[in-house]
């Protein structure tokens, strides 16, 4: 990978420094590419993804999620990563939980723009 999934971001207007999601992007939109060929990762990261966005929000009395906040998704990143790093994790490898969990974040910023400003 080139870039590391921890690695703190610098620099970006509109992002703060040690955002996590331009180094998740960066490591794991690659992964992404696997889609076309695997159904089972497709799968597997579409259901971390669901997890994800459950944990991050309640639904609300219609039933409609709200958007995904990017310094919410920021401090769940950063603590998946740090329980990674906990357990000696470092380099995700493979398609194994941690890689499907962060191709989810990875997926889940490209997909609500959480990047742009």
């Amino acid at each position: 990978m080139s870039a590391t999934p921890d690695e703190p971001h610098r620099g970006s207007p509109g992002l703060p420094a040690g955002c996590p999601l331009p180094g998740i992007v960066a490591a794991f939109t690659p992964r992404l590419a696997a889609f076309a060929v695997d159904p089972g990762f497709v799968a597997a990261v579409d259901q971390h993804a669901a997890q994800i966005r459950d944990l991050l929000y309640a639904q609300g009395p219609e039933l409609l999620p709200r958007p995904l906040d990017r310094a919410e998704l920021s401090d769940y990143a950063l603590g998946l990563l740090d329980a990674l790093a906990e357990t000696g994790r470092l380099e995700p490898a493979g398609q194994d939980y941690a890689v499907q969990r962060l191709t989810a974040v990875c997926w889940l910023v490209r997909e609500q723009g959480l990047l742009t400003t």
